[in-house]
């Protein structure tokens, strides 16, 4: 056994030792080079439980925050309101204070729900402000319509909304349904610029028999600039309360069917305009790749 085996072999020796020095405010390396103790793990295993002097401790740059987070949290600061002050995650201030006392409530639940409730509401005003404001922008974008533009209009949006031809059962007649009065008083627009006369259509509400049958016809009657006498029979649409529907109650006016008489050859103008739009658009597209 060398002489440095046998001196590593008194580990409690060089434990008393190591500890006395830690104590006095050494660092490792000195530790190390007063020993002449070379091997980390036995070195460490020397000081195990020993705090390092505050000397030889690297400054963190947290500690600031860490320090005034802990001021705040006795001061009965939220985590939110540190948070906002110090710029700290609240992960972070947790770690900090969490041996401190909780601050004493200062509001009731319902105070705070109440607080909480106000603030939701005001988002909720921003976010609608900003909605509507994209919508009259976008409005303002589409300015007026050329005859071209109201004709192309007219046959989308028929082919979207219309009733259509069969080959198993022809319906070459014009019939647009919707719930929309917007989509109503612009399929009739439509109609207009075609010189399709007001004695050629024919106008008949579809609702849910719960409804408001009488304020749903005089409703459709202003949309349409007509008396509500002139309209065919009301169609009433059985109500299933399973189905949960969230469109029955006020404001719920049901559908308006218009029909246009002797309207074949009309159909057969819209579908030929709508391929002829489809057409088109895939030219454009194939152009586009070229």
């Amino acid at each position: 056994m060398t002489p440095e085996t046998s001196r590593y072999a008194d580990f409690e020796g060089l434990r008393r030792q190591a500890v006395a020095l830690r104590r006095e405010g050494l660092s490792l390396r000195q530790i190390r080079d007063r020993l002449q103790v070379h091997n980390n793990d036995l070195l460490h295993r020397l000081v195990k439980g020993e705090p390092p002097p505050d000397w030889t401790r690297r400054p963190n740059a947290k500690d600031d925050l860490r320090a005034r987070a802990r001021e705040l949290r006795l001061e009965g600061k939220t985590y939110d309101q540190i948070q906002v002050e110090l710029g700290c995650s609240k992960s972070s201030i947790s770690l900090w204070v969490r041996d401190l006392p909780k601050p004493e409530r200062k509001r009731t639940r319902e105070e705070a729900s109440a607080i909480a409730r106000r603030g939701w509401e005001a988002k909720l005003r921003i976010r609608e402000e900003e909605r509507q404001r994209v919508k009259r922008t976008a409005a303002q974008a589409v300015g007026a319509l050329s005859d071209r533009e109201l004709f192309l209009l007219g046959v989308a949006l028929y082919w979207a909304e219309g009733t259509k031809d069969k080959p198993y059962e022809r319906r070459e007649r014009v019939t647009f349904v919707n719930s929309d009065p917007g989509m109503i008083r612009t399929f009739l627009a439509w109609l207009d610029l075609l010189g399709v006369e007001p004695e050629r259509r024919t106008y008949h509400v579809m609702i849910h028999e719960n409804a408001d049958v009488v304020a749903a016809e005089r409703y459709w009657a202003e949309i349409v600039d007509t008396a509500p006498e002139a309209f065919g029979r009301t169609s009433l649409k059985r109500h299933n309360p399973k189905t949960g529907r969230k469109n029955t109650a006020d404001g719920y006016h049901g559908c308006l069917t218009v029909r246009v008489r002797g309207s074949a050859d009309l159909y057969r103008r819209i579908e030929g305009a709508w391929c002829g739009i489809v057409g088109a658009a895939s030219a454009a597209v194939r152009g586009n790749r070229t």
